[in-house]
């Protein structure tokens, strides 16, 4: 026994030997009330939010350096000399990242202010109030807490509605069924101004789009407008996402791992992060760092097919947190139902012949879509289904 005692109290004394054996005891307590909760938790919790173990996150994560952030300025002044540095710096990070940040992009801020504001407001309702507006199989704009990405359920809500009111899809999946619907908007009656800041805010980043749409046909040697009659009767939606605090955040993702089946995903994401790319080089999960004003944007499977792969839609997936609650803005760019795509004929040629075989867009985003509102007994459709087998 130790010769030396410690003063715990003025008028009390105990060994050194039985002071350390009670904070010992007092840690392995509290560890096991810990593991005792973690436990309580996992009993009571959905298993459909649980990912494979290859898929969970990472408990320490790298933070991206060299995402390209892209001043956008020189569209705004025409100066031509600056606009082919800037074709040439989006043509790089198409190649390198298929993921890029843009800034000085000529978006009001206010008008970022305001969507955020209004997101945050209605996702702070309570649940029976937003899910009066509830999307379902027949009309997919709405809200909605139940979405799985790749058959697994994600840890987020969300509130979807289309740029062009109503916009046509296909009826069905079914490739000989040539029936339309229309998608129409439903908006809630609170917050007040919910419906003003969504549709404003949806005019700006749609002017947005096309620039970057522009640039992006530049960097492939096309003409700026080449693309632009493709999106004629756009099929183009905007997304309110709301990540609430996770409890399992080392069992379930935000949002699980895809690629973006459109043309273009124009992001705003707020302070908190959470967005993390798979870099191609080698295939480490890196996290995308806020910026602030900025907009992230990915290129999608369309623009891969329409590149014959010389840019390449990239996996990318949203961390949850058991810290703080996330809000984000994605703006999915995507063309006309009716559009078939296929690599564009200027790209290929004997050399590089066509990688992909044409697939209407409409008929595939509608059949992607079925997973978005239950579990699939097989994989959804993916643009490596139409990849010519020969190359």
């Amino acid at each position: 026994m130790s010769i030396f005692n410690v003063a715990i109290h003025p008028y009390r004394y105990i060994s050194c030997d039985k002071f350390h054996n009670t904070i010992l005891l007092s840690l392995v307590t509290k560890k096991k009330e810990e593991e005792e909760s973690e436990i309580s938790i996992m009993e009571n919790m959905d298993e459909s939010f649980f990912q494979e173990t290859e898929h969970r996150p990472k408990q320490s994560t790298i933070e991206a350096e060299d995402i390209p952030i892209i001043d956008l300025s020189p569209i705004l002044t025409s100066d031509s000399s600056e606009i082919t540095n800037l074709v040439a710096q989006i043509g790089d990070a198409c190649k390198k990242w298929g993921f890029f940040q843009v800034i000085n992009h000529g978006v009001p801020s206010t008008c970022r202010q305001k969507i955020e504001r209004a997101s945050k407001e209605f996702f702070l309702l309570p649940t029976e109030e937003k899910r009066k507006v509830s999307r379902d199989e027949d009309n997919p704009m709405g809200f909605y807490d139940t979405e799985h990405t790749k058959n697994v359920r994600d840890w987020k809500e969300v509130f979807d509605f289309v740029v062009e009111n109503p916009t046509l899809l296909p009826a069905s999946h079914e490739p000989h069924d040539t029936e339309l619907r229309e998608l129409k908007n439903q908006w809630p009656d609170f917050p007040n101004n919910f419906r003003e800041a969504c549709e404003e805010y949806a005019r700006g980043i749609e002017k947005l789009s096309y620039k970057l749409l522009e640039l992006i046909a530049l960097s492939l040697g096309l003409s700026s407008k080449r693309l632009n009659n493709y999106f004629k009767d756009q099929t183009s939606f905007m997304r309110l996402n709301y990540y609430p605090l996770c409890p399992i955040h080392h069992l379930a993702l935000g949002v699980g791992r895809h690629k973006d089946p459109g043309a273009l995903t124009v992001l705003a994401q707020d302070d908190v992060g959470g967005l993390e790319v798979k870099r191609k080089a080698d295939g480490e999960w890196i996290q995308v760092k806020p910026t602030p004003d900025a907009y992230i944007i990915n290129v999608g499977d369309i623009i891969q097919v329409w590149s014959n792969d010389r840019y390449e839609s990239v996996e990318h997936r949203v961390i949850a947190s058991s810290n703080k609650e996330r809000f984000s803005v994605p703006f999915f760019f995507n063309p006309s139902h009716y559009v078939m795509v296929e690599p564009l004929e200027e790209l290929t040629n004997e050399e590089s012949p066509a990688k992909y075989k044409a697939y209407n867009w409409g008929k595939f985003f509608t059949t992607r879509n079925l997973s978005n509102f239950k579990k699939l007994n097989v994989e959804n459709i993916q643009i490596y289904h139409f990849r010519n087998g020969d190359l």
